[in-house]
């Protein structure tokens, strides 16, 4: 199929977009109205962001400058592309630690929570450090003077070293200048001090404070000329080699094989300390082959993502976001098993605002209800720790016949998803990888109980993960129905991933790779021709990142008819918004606030229908062509009513807190009404969680 691309000038660049996301959750850091100790955790998740920009699409840009790939969709050359995202990552980084150091810490220290640093320790400060030093730290360090007989050790990914600078002579005579000391991970990062010692409610030191405090010690004899710390990014993308796949027959142990290469791929990025000397600077950036575009020098700690313990560390309910009770629908109060509240209509949940338990419960009953036969479930993530993979293996155990789709390439949680397959296996389930070359990412639970001497089945669908925490993080939306139609369609998803055979045709779910795109396309197809046709046509679509091309040309397309087109996005968006006579119909905004926005919703009018779907998908290539993924509708008009009122309508009210996109691809902070603190989330929580069992 050729796919019908934008011109390249309406094309938005994907990598400067990812870094335009990662500006805005910097501006909630820099927010003072936000609680302190959530300003703390917004600098975290910018960092966390930013690790994991580098090593998967700055390490996959750099991949594709050395093989000469072409530019992409916005033709861009891709060296520029490369320089243009260098220049845009240095100026955040530094603004992240002018935020941290001028504003966040000293907010925190006027709390009581403080951050000790070396040139502020008093003598009994001193004292214990030095302590802790001798008891805790030298005892599992292990310098490496670099000479001959001591290369430069292999570092793993975004670990903590030292690179220290030395003058002198060993006890073998040895002359080294230079010597690294890694700290173990087994080490923490940051080291609370007793009230007594640190004179505040809480007192912190930093592991490299203490190291460079007493680095001397492990260098006994000689001079340490300095100690700077740094840490080294690395491409962590996993890459499975289809030979090799053939030759092991097992997904599970080509992958296997290949994490523990993970920690060890190619260097990306270098950050170092800016005390660091300009000659330990270069001769790192030369070990690692790295140039001066790929070097960050920081004011402050280089694994600042390790301070998001603090606000978990630190009892100051005043300094962190309120808490809340999670609201129940009432259709699950009606009866005492879920199943009879099913029964009695479809159930719609939307976390966190509403409980999770929920989903919980639909499993432990099914494990342990005598007329339950069958339980079907996809994992893409759901933590080392997880009651639902436990209950699964409880329902195995108990004779059901459990059949799980473990995704095991679902990034940063394979190791994870490697052990549940093993465990799940052990007590007796069906463990399906899934299809190679096509990560599972639809979100399904497929449970079949003998009623009245017949089979019936009961489906959860969601666009979010089986994950008890994050269900307290994102926003999602869960569907329990038993529909006959859409239990049919679920159930012939999970029988292409286990078996083999042609694609049925679905009555209601709207499936990657073989018809999601061409349903959405057709969609937005329809809305554009009632436009031109003088009739109503409106597009509503609330996702995490809108990048494929054909559905951007279809967009443009649908703009220019004269839809009305609202897309609130929460990270990039390579759609250009507000062009004249190309986009000046098409309104681009995204929310960012306390939970992450993790909806998919799609609204149509079509011709007053309004027909809602969810779905598990962004609007992306990979959704739309390398993934397994649903898009299902919302068919009962009470539910299809909440999904708009809850999920749409109060992201696009002028009364809320939101960023506005223009055509540059730039975002304006726009602020809400109640006196400018307007937020969705906030409202949403005081209508849901507030309202317990409403």
């Amino acid at each position: 199929m050729v796919k019908r691309h934008v011109a390249p000038e309406l094309y938005l660049n994907r990598e400067l977009g990812q870094l335009e996301f990662n500006r805005r959750v910097l501006a909630l850091a820099e927010d003072r109205s936000m609680p302190a100790l959530e300003r703390l955790r917004f600098l975290c998740i910018v960092d966390s962001n930013l690790d994991e920009f580098f090593e998967i699409r700055v390490a996959g840009l750099k991949e594709e400058i050395a093989a000469n790939a072409p530019a992409g969709p916005d033709g861009i050359p891709l060296g520029q592309v490369f320089r243009r995202v260098t220049r845009k990552a240095q100026d955040l980084v530094a603004r992240q630690y002018q935020v941290l150091n001028d504003d966040v810490l000293p907010q925190l220290a006027a709390e009581g929570i403080r951050f000790l640093r070396r040139s502020k320790w008093g003598s009994a400060q001193k004292e214990w450090v030095k302590d802790y030093f001798f008891r805790e730290l030298m005892p599992v360090l292990t310098p490496i003077g670099l000479d001959p007989a001591h290369p430069f050790p292999r570092l793993l990914n975004k670990s903590l070293n030292f690179v220290v600078e030395l003058e002198g002579k060993d006890a073998f005579g040895r002359k080294s200048s230079m010597a690294i000391v890694q700290a173990p991970r087994v080490l923490p990062r940051v080291i609370a001090l007793p009230r007594s010692i640190c004179g505040c409610e809480h007192g912190f030191v930093f592991l490299s404070s203490i190291l460079h405090a007493h680095v001397a010690e492990l260098f006994p004899g000689m001079t340490v000329l300095g100690c700077y710390q740094f840490q080294l990014t690395r491409n962590s993308d996993l890459y499975i080699d289809e030979e090799e796949l053939r030759e092991l027959k097992s997904l599970r142990k080509a992958l296997q094989g290949e994490l523990t290469q993970r920690q060890f791929g190619d260097s990306v990025r270098l950050e170092v300390a800016d005390s660091c000397s300009p000659r330990m600077a270069e001769a790192l950036l030369q070990q690692f082959g790295l140039t001066q575009e790929d070097f960050y020098q920081v004011n402050g700690p280089v694994n600042l993502v390790r301070l998001i313990q603090i606000p978990e560390r630190v009892d100051r309910p005043d300094l962190k976001f309120s808490t809340f009770v999670p609201g129940v629908p009432r259709e699950l109060t009606r009866f005492p098993y879920i199943f009879d509240c099913i029964r009695n209509g479809d159930i719609l949940l939307h976390h966190p605002y509403q409980s999770f338990l929920p989903v919980i419960n639909f499993i432990e009953q099914a494990a342990h209800d005598p007329q339950v036969v069958a339980i079907k479930q996809t994992v893409y993530r759901t933590g080392a720790q997880s009651e639902m993979m436990e209950l699964l293996m409880a329902a195995a155990r108990n004779g059901k016949a459990v059949t799980v789709v473990v995704e095991l390439m679902a990034r940063f949680d394979e190791e994870a998803n490697i052990n549940w397959a093993q465990r799940l296996e052990e007590a007796g389930a069906h463990v399906i990888y899934g299809v190679v070359g096509h990560k599972t990412h639809a979100k399904m639970a497929l449970v079949v109980r003998r009623e009245d001497d017949r089979l019936r089945r009961y489906v959860h669908l969601s666009t979010g993960n089986y994950h008890s925490r994050t269900a307290t993080l994102y926003t999602d939306f869960g569907l329990f129905t038993c529909n006959e139609e859409i239990c049919s369609d679920v159930s012939e998803v999970f029988m292409q991933l286990t078996g083999l055979g042609k694609a049925m045709k679905l009555k209601h779910l709207w499936q990657s790779p073989f018809t999601l795109h061409q349903r959405s396309l057709k969609a937005i197809q329809t809305e554009t021709r009632n436009a031109a046709a003088g009739r109503k046509a409106r597009i509503i679509a609330k996702m995490n990142a809108l990048l494929e091309p054909e559905i951007i040309a279809a967009l443009y397309a649908a703009s220019q008819a004269g839809v009305g087109i609202d897309l609130v996005v929460r990270g990039v968006c390579a759609l250009r918004p507000g062009i004249p006579g190309i986009s000046d119909n098409i309104r681009v905004s995204s929310i960012l606030g306390r939970f992450l926005e993790h909806t998919r919703v799609f609204y149509f009018y079509n011709g007053g229908a309004e027909d809602v779907y969810l779905s598990s998908a962004d609007w992306m290539d990979r959704n739309f062509f390398r993934r397994i993924e649903v898009c299902f509708p919302v068919l009962e008009p009470r539910l299809k009513k909440r999904v708009i009122q809850e999920g749409l309508k109060p992201y696009l009210s002028r009364e809320v807190e939101a960023w506005e996109m223009n055509a540059a691809g730039q975002y304006t902070r726009r602020k809400g009404g109640r006196g400018g603190r307007g937020h969705a989330q906030t409202l949403l929580l005081e209508t849901l969680a507030a309202k317990r069992g409403a």
